[in-house]
């Protein structure tokens, strides 16, 4: 069954969502394999995306499916607890608008907190770049921003096709560029002995 993405102006991906409270509703386990689902079908479908957010989908639930390169896991009920001083801009791209990229500005570094699938709390401390900017992406969703609300003026916006025509050209107006994560592997990535995610390349 393929999982429906919504798509730039929906008013689904404006809505706010709620926390997880109970991870052994059968519901909590139901919007976990579609969000897992969704994700590895959009990478296998485009080629890119290393991570998506529940309301994409149209769960409002606060869950964030992540593959850095290593199979899916999941962020819940996620929360930023502190952003570096530092910014740095960059082209951002989204599977709600696969067809433009958006330039915008995020923090170097975050620390972040969240529940894994089962409940179990976890902390993240100073993420690397690569990871900071993607979870300031999608905790964004989980608030009903979108990274164009983010562009950093109306040249910001662009095609995607017009941007992978002219990468160089585009790429020496920012400070950091996305680097693509390897295929979807067959284990699923856990982490029950992380503190800290690695990127894979």
């Amino acid at each position: 069954m393929s999982e429906r993405i919504l798509l730039l102006g929906d008013p689904g991906l404006r809505a706010v969502c709620d926390p997880v409270t109970d991870f052994d509703l059968p519901e909590f386990q139901e919007s976990r394999v579609r969000l897992e689902r969704a994700l590895e079908q959009f990478r296998a479908e485009y080629g890119f995306g290393r991570a998506i957010s529940a309301p994409q989908i149209g769960i409002l639930q606060r869950i964030i499916a992540m593959n850095l390169g290593q199979g899916p896991f999941l962020l819940v009920n996620p929360e930023i607890t502190w952003k570096s001083d530092e910014l740095f801009t960059m082209w951002d791209d989204c599977m709600s608008f696969p067809w433009l990229m958006v330039r915008l500005r995020r923090h170097v570094q975050i620390d972040l907190t969240f529940q894994n699938e089962r409940g179990d709390l976890v902390e993240w401390n100073k993420l690397e770049q690569a990871i900071s900017e993607l979870v300031q992406h999608e905790v964004d969703h989980l608030n009903g921003i979108l990274a164009v609300d983010h562009a950093l003026d109306r040249d910001s916006i662009i095609a995607r096709r017009l941007y992978e025509e002219r990468k160089e050209l585009f790429d020496r107006q920012v400070d950091y560029f996305i680097a693509p994560t390897i295929p979807s592997g067959s284990g699923s990535f856990s982490l029950a002995d992380r503190s800290a995610p690695t990127l894979g390349r």
